[in-house]
């Protein structure tokens, strides 16, 4: 149960829109930002939840897309993974974390996350938006961490941002399991994106 909760918790397509008032900001100012597209072969959604307490069973979500804006008039984010594609490396715990015990990705494809808000620090944004997991939405932090940006080999300009948070899976209705499997999940996100 706490292996299928990760997944529903990786599966979350995450979708980030923040618009952001920081100081000095017009409307006008966000026609500035920059955009940045998802790499999808340098994106990952992986998530962990504990097992019989005795340990952590790790998986990721194979398909993620988004795209992240920067200006000084508005920053948004939007990170989307598929449900379906979650990944435990265990092919009969995946289908059943794929059912209605759990994600059930036929009914919820996908998880996002709206951001409401936004704050810069050095080189962290705090984020606070509406996650939406399984037909239910709350409220969720999160800060994004910029590990790096500049060229590539191929003359692309790259940024790169990571994010840690946890979610009781219990909020969005997944109660399957619980005691067998854990109900927080920890969730790690981390992308590059290439400017348009």
């Amino acid at each position: 149960m706490k292996q299928a909760i990760l997944v529903s918790a990786s599966a979350v397509v995450i979708t980030v829109g923040l618009v952001v008032g920081l100081p000095g900001a017009h409307s006008a100012q966000s026609i500035n930002a920059t955009k940045f597209n998802i790499d999808e072969s340098h994106a990952a959604i992986y998530f962990r939840i504990t097992h019989l307490g005795m340990s952590y069973t790790y998986g990721r979500f194979n398909e993620v897309s988004g795209s992240i804006l920067i200006g000084a008039g508005a920053t948004s984010f939007d990170l989307a993974a598929m449900t379906a594609s979650i990944d435990t490396n265990n092919g009969k715990r995946d289908k059943h974390l794929r059912n209605a015990d759990f994600f059930n990705a036929k009914q919820f494809p996908s998880i996002t996350f709206k951001g409401t808000g936004t704050q810069s620090d050095d080189d962290v944004l705090h984020m606070t938006g509406e996650l939406h997991l399984h037909g239910i939405t709350r409220s969720v932090p999160i800060h994004l961490k910029k590990m790096g940006e500049g060229k590539d080999p191929w003359g692309n300009y790259r940024i790169g941002y990571a994010t840690e948070f946890t979610i009781k899976r219990s909020d969005y209705g997944m109660d399957s399991m619980l005691g067998t499997i854990g109900d927080e999940v920890d969730i790690m996100v981390s992308f590059e994106g290439i400017r348009e």
